[in-house]
């Protein structure tokens, strides 16, 4: 093959391979810009057409960093290397980030002494695994009269678990339900 093909061949696929995130080399729709060199030196003011020839000339591409900026701010580096590395920190914050699910515990305001044990042993099972708990309590027909007796349920359920844990929100009506979330405490 021709090695000027192969050149040609490898600049356009350079420039088409690249993500979208910034605007790279012809994409940049602008009469001059304010141009940053490969090594992060200042060179100032100039006409695209001259920044893209200083790009090409170091066979790297011409990527619009401050597109807001008058003029814009266009540097001169690798953009696929840049990217690559972006990726890699992006990929090491997801991994060091923590999920905390919230698992929902269901009560009744006339909850049964072993009944209540069984939801308590959950609650702290859930609590150890680091995992916020939504304690429910949804009152039928006329219990709703009685919401303090579902209170007490739920305030003796965060008295039992408070040496694990730390109540989020309080017991708080929500229609014909009584919620409170309790979170785990955090050891520092």
């Amino acid at each position: 093959m021709c090695p000027h093909f192969l050149l040609w061949f490898k600049k356009i696929w350079r420039w088409q391979a690249i993500s979208k995130d910034h605007l790279v080399n012809e994409d940049i729709r602008a009469r001059e810009v304010r141009l940053i060199d490969h090594e992060g030196e200042q060179i100032g003011i100039v006409p695209f057409r001259e920044a893209l020839r200083l790009a090409q000339e170091k066979e790297l591409d011409l990527v619009n960093i401050a597109p807001t900026a008058k003029p814009p701010v266009c540097r001169i580096m690798d953009y696929g290397k840049f990217r690559y590395e972006q990726q890699k920190k992006e990929k090491e914050a997801r991994k060091n980030q923590k999920v905390v699910d919230i698992k929902e515990v269901r009560l009744s305001p006339t909850i049964e002494e072993h009944d209540f044990q069984t939801k308590l042993r959950n609650t702290v099972k859930f609590l150890e695994n680091g995992n916020k708990v939504k304690l429910t309590i949804r009152f039928r027909g006329r219990a709703i009269t009685h919401s303090e007796i579902g209170q007490q349920v739920m305030e003796k359920l965060a008295k039992e678990v408070e040496n694990i844990s730390t109540v989020e929100r309080k017991p708080k009506m929500e229609g014909r339900s009584m919620i409170m979330i309790l979170a785990p405490k955090s050891d520092k």
